[in-house]
């Protein structure tokens, strides 16, 4: 769609890094859980990191290998290069160290082959995937979060540092300030932002990405969340992207404006179809519909991101698609022409982003080679709705919980198919487990409601 700058070569880099005064270099990687990870090398290995040379014990991540065969070699993508704005200094460690920079790798086998493990390979498959049908895939996102107050020795809470609503101006917005940080902070990095507020519940934030392609989105993501998480340890908050950390409130989601483009132009754009589609664009939300439930556990992981789905809070619950209202799963927006995009409202920024654009994608393309068509879109409250008239327009519900999300992923031949059987396996295996332990835990509530009671 848009001219790509060229990828700087690791002599260009080098010289960056030396003109920045960068003493330190990330090489930045997920594993299949989505957590962040990194092996930091110092000046002297600069050159060898940017040759893919760095190793690491890849049986001691999170789903990546055995024991047995734990070498992995990090090969960096220097498109990816970022350096970090300088965060604040702990006033008792003064001396400066020089700065650090980012380069976000894909983990190969020593022979360099891709590893399947590897989420950022997962996503990549995908792309590949869009690219042999003539298309790519424009993800646009809108992640949430709470900032919390800390105890004295530190500890996070979940006692909000304001009471403000959505759009609510400073002095009743408290988290104004940390917002100018973080977006500052992004900025410096090269990030294209679209917009900051504060959100419906007490101390709930929102920052939007300008849309990219789905890599690049997903590699912000994860970047975003550091910086978030880091900034709010600045102004002595904590930073939570738990989907639902307090009850009788909104959660915290993460909207993802989807589109695809074909030769420069937006292929969900057509002013004579129906609402202003393509044919492209209602198979690619066919496909979304058709496999919501299966990409439920990737695209909301969490025991917590359940307790985030349910009605009342303009979270989405029923499988269903509109072009007016947000009680639906995926929502069109007005705008049309160049801007023509579906907003899929259940994925929450607790995800793997990397899996999660993958299941999306796969899921859309899926409508696309199948040629699969839509119901009718909805354009009423659909929480209002009776049961028989959900059944009348063929309105399914998204899964409970997590071990009913599992269920149906594992039944879902397409989604499987795009995370591969190394994540798969290894990621139903890490929610079961959660859902396990969650499952055997004594929850306060089971206290307060039956120990006097039975």
């Amino acid at each position: 769609m848009s001219t790509l700058p060229p990828v700087p070569t690791a002599e260009a880099l080098l010289s960056t890094m030396r003109e920045q005064d960068v003493k330190f270099l990330r090489m930045q990687f997920t594993d299949i859980l989505g957590t962040t990870k990194n092996v930091e090398v110092p000046e002297r290995q600069f050159e060898k990191a940017l040759r893919g040379d760095v190793t690491f014990d890849g049986s001691a991540i999170e789903g990546f290998t055995r024991v047995e065969e734990s070498d992995m070699l990090l090969r960096p993508d220097l498109s990816t290069f970022a350096v970090y704005p300088q965060f604040s200094r702990d006033p008792r460690d003064p001396d400066d160290r020089g700065r650090v920079a980012r380069l976000i790798c894909d983990v190969t086998l020593p022979d360099g082959t891709p590893f399947e493990g590897d989420p950022r390979q997962v996503l990549r498959r995908q792309v590949d995937r869009a690219r042999a049908l003539g298309f790519e895939m424009f993800v646009g996102t809108e992640p949430e979060f709470f900032l919390f107050e800390r105890t004295p020795d530190g500890r996070g809470t979940t006692v909000t540092h304001d009471k403000a609503g959505y759009f609510d101006l400073a002095p009743i917005d408290q988290g104004e300030r940390v917002r100018r940080d973080i977006v500052n902070k992004l900025l410096a990095m090269g990030f294209d932002i679209e917009a900051a507020h504060h959100e419906v519940a007490p101390g709930q934030q929102e920052i939007d990405f300008r849309y990219a392609p789905a890599l690049e989105t997903a590699d912000r993501i994860a970047t975003f969340k550091f910086v978030v998480k880091r900034v709010a340890l600045e102004h002595g908050l904590l930073a939570s992207f738990l989907p639902k950390p307090i009850a009788g409130v909104s959660g915290s989601g993460m909207h993802c404006h989807l589109s695809l483009f074909r030769d420069g132009v937006n292929a969900f754009a057509d002013p004579q179809g129906e609402h202003g589609l393509s044919r492209a664009g209602l198979q690619f939300i066919a496909g979304l519909l058709e496999h919501a439930e299966g990409m439920t556990a990737v695209t909301n992981p969490l025991v917590n991101s359940y307790k985030r789905l349910v009605p009342g809070f303009e979270a989405p619950v029923n499988v269903a698609w509109s072009t007016s209202n947000r009680s639906a799963l995926v929502r069109i927006p007005a705008k049309r022409g160049a801007s023509t995009r579906a907003e899929l409202r259940m994925p929450d920024a607790s995800c793997n982003p990397y899996l999660a654009l993958a299941v999306i994608l796969a899921s859309g393309l899926d409508g696309i080679e199948q040629d699969l068509e839509p119901p009718p879109a909805i354009q009423r409250n659909i929480f209002k709705m009776t049961v028989r008239e959900k059944r009348h327009h063929r309105v399914r519900e998204l899964p409970t919980d997590l071990r009913e999300a599992v269920d149906e992923l594992e039944k879902d031949g397409v989604v499987a198919a795009a995370l591969g059987e190394h994540v798969l396996t290894h990621f139903v295996r890490a929610k079961r487990a959660e859902w396990q332990e969650y499952s055997q835990t004594i929850h306060a509530w089971e206290l307060d409601r039956y120990l006097d009671l039975v």
